[in-house]
């Protein structure tokens, strides 16, 4: 059991050590404590906290760091958030005031905004798309057997992709193709369209359409572009301002993860979203690869019956927690309210 003096010791180490980058030593500490003790009584209590594993010596002096671990037991029991300066909560609203077309412009922007307060590498993931409702899809001829295919949502999005139509279907039965799409799947939310396309849609189309597969093949695709989970990231390049050269192994797993495919940005993240609040892992404890010197902060966020959403924080493993974890709570109920009335026009 630590006493609640050297519990002091070990959150005055990660602050001084998050503000300064370097190793704290007992003089420090005997002028910055708010208690009045010897140099030799904090060199007992930092002999305690290295002795449990939540400091480390570190080799070029006699200061102290601390340990993943020393984290880890910080940020279970030692963290006081706090309050988000007028300035930033300022900012956090006129940036996401601005008129937006799209949801998906909201979320993007938020990740910048994010980015821009912390420093840090900010990635953001908009509701989920189960409520999402299909309200109209048509196609545009192009010429040479193009066509632009677009698909509207009720939440505002307008997907659209071009696509060549196999020359044996005419647009006469691509006509009636769309109509059938329009008179039996419009006001099903994505996850039923896509259901469908699988089950009864194709036998409806036989009727007009000596192969469904060509449109079936537009249509899915620009669905599956409509449903799939978009996930933005602001700050990319801020890595490289805390990774150094020796982490360049590193820096390059994270890029390239960020980059890949979604699920395991989704893993990284840590899993589906769950109304949760702000949580933050440590490089050991993030997967699907082990980030060593980094933490991610993570908060979800609710549009009540449109889904939840994520934010996140991706830094070093030296951050102000406190400061972030308040600035992250504080994001992400300003995000929701925004989202909220971005939607309120489209529920009237």
């Amino acid at each position: 059991m630590l006493t609640k003096r050297q519990l002091l010791v070990l959150k005055e180490i990660i602050r001084l050590f998050t503000e300064s980058g370097q190793p704290v030593g007992s003089k420090t500490l005997m002028q910055e404590l708010p208690v009045h003790v010897s140099s030799a009584t904090i060199r007992n209590d930092m002999t305690a906290l290295e002795d449990a594993g939540l400091i480390t010596k570190t080799h070029s002096s006699s200061g102290r760091v601390p340990s993943t671990q020393g984290y880890r037991y910080y940020l279970d029991h030692l963290v006081e958030p706090v309050r988000v300066s007028r300035h930033d909560l300022a900012t956090i609203k006129q940036e996401l005031g601005q008129r937006y077309s799209k949801m998906d412009e909201i979320v993007a922007q938020s990740a910048q905004i994010l980015s821009n307060l912390t420093s840090y590498t900010a990635i953001s993931l908009g509701p989920e798309v189960n409520n999402i409702k299909l309200t109209g899809f048509r196609l545009v001829p192009l010429g040479n057997h193009q066509v632009m295919a677009i698909l509207v949502t009720n939440n505002g999005n307008v997907e659209n992709q071009v696509f060549t139509v196999p020359p044996s279907i005419s647009s006469d039965e691509l006509e009636k193709a769309i109509r059938i799409v329009n008179d039996q799947l419009v006001g099903l939310p994505l996850v039923q369209v896509a259901q469908r396309l699988r089950t009864d849609v194709p036998s409806m189309l036989m009727q007009y359409l000596t192969s469904p597969d060509g449109f079936l093949d537009i249509f899915g695709n620009v669905l599956k572009s409509a449903a799939s989970e978009r996930f933005y990231v602001g700050g990319r390049l801020n890595l490289m301002d805390y990774l150094g050269d020796s982490d360049i192994h590193e820096l390059k797993k994270i890029m390239s993860l960020i980059d890949a495919d979604h699920g395991d940005l989704t893993e990284l993240l840590g899993g589906p979203i769950r109304q949760t609040p702000v949580q933050v892992r440590l490089g050991p404890e993030l997967k699907p690869i082990d980030l060593a010197n980094l933490s991610l902060i993570t908060a979800s966020y609710d549009v009540g019956g449109h889904g939840t959403g994520m934010i996140a924080l991706l830094g070093p493993t030296q951050m102000p927690y406190s400061k972030m974890i308040g600035l992250l709570d504080v994001f992400r109920e300003e995000l929701a309210k925004r989202l909220t009335d971005y939607y309120a026009n489209f529920d009237q």
